[in-house]
């Protein structure tokens, strides 16, 4: 079946630049697929098409039966699967990987002397944590989309290639057959049990990737809200509030104008005084 270790070290590298559902994700794609596709598949399939049996003579019969009936190996079709499916996954930790490279070499130049911010790090800390928004989110939801398109179309491909169920029989009538013959499958209750099987753990990784999908687009669109600043529409954005004052303040400005006005009245009366005493002074001296 061949070595799975090259793509198993690439996709555990992705682990560090994904969210939790990715997380999970994998480690279905390591366990429940790569795993057991290594350790139970070849045991199962191992004898195909040796004990693939068709009730004639004639040379040539059973090979065009089979390849009739089995177009592709279900092994072979898993492995096209895995591959296919991890493809997006690659593409994606690729851009990842020269993100941390460019905002790297930003740290490097900023930490030299003369080094001019021009330009701040975005999309990874000190640690070489990666936070996965921007162009690096719109990046990680494209190769969910594709992952989910493969996923399905695998699915429904395996379903028109052979079906679900492996049956004991199959008629077959293909040339150079002489007629209508009988061919017999060895174990198609265990097989069955395995198709199954790998189905069932296809259709769960593609929920997760929809659920990852919607948990993204849910986690922004709450970010946005957040970032949001709201103003009251009797108060532009563009124009301070006005301050009114309070009550204290009101009766104190009250207090000091009752006094102003004291002060002038008093004033007045005694300039009046001022002046009939003048008056009567003159009278006086007449």
């Amino acid at each position: 079946m061949g070595d799975w270790g090259f793509l198993s070290s690439l996709l555990d590298k992705v682990q560090s630049h994904s969210t939790v559902i990715g997380k999970i994700w994998m480690t279905v794609l390591f366990l429940f697929r790569i795993m057991v596709l290594g350790a139970g598949a070849e045991s199962v399939w191992g004898d195909e098409q040796s004990d693939f049996i068709c009730n004639t003579k004639q040379p040539g019969c059973e090979n065009v039966c089979y390849d009739w009936t089995f177009p592709i190996s279900h092994i072979r079709f898993w492995v096209l699967q895995i591959i296919f499916v991890s493809t997006p996954t690659l593409i994606y930790l690729g851009h990842a990987v020269h993100i941390i490279h460019q905002e790297n070499k930003l740290r490097e130049e900023l930490a030299s002397p003369g080094g001019r911010p021009v330009k701040l790090p975005k999309y990874t800390d000190e640690k070489g944590n990666v936070k996965v928004k921007g162009k690096l989110l719109g990046s990680y939801l494209t190769q969910l989309v594709f992952k989910i398109i493969i996923e399905a179309a695998f699915i429904t491909g395996q379903y028109y290639l052979y079906g679900f169920i492996m049956v004991p029989m199959f008629p077959c009538s293909r040339k150079p057959c002489p007629f209508t013959v009988e061919c017999y499958m060895s174990r198609p209750t265990e097989k069955t049990i395995f198709i199954i099987f790998m189905l069932t753990v296809a259709c769960v990784s593609l929920l997760l990737n929809v659920v990852e999908v919607f948990y993204l687009l849910c986690t922004k669109c709450k970010s946005r809200s957040r970032g949001r600043v709201f103003t009251p529409a009797q108060f532009p954005a563009e124009l301070p509030p006005p301050c009114f004052p309070s009550t204290d303040d009101a009766l104190r400005q009250n207090k000091m104008n009752l006094e102003l006005e004291d002060r002038k009245s008093l004033g007045g009366n005694l300039d009046g005084a001022k002046e009939e005493k003048m008056l009567l002074g003159s009278h006086q001296n007449y």
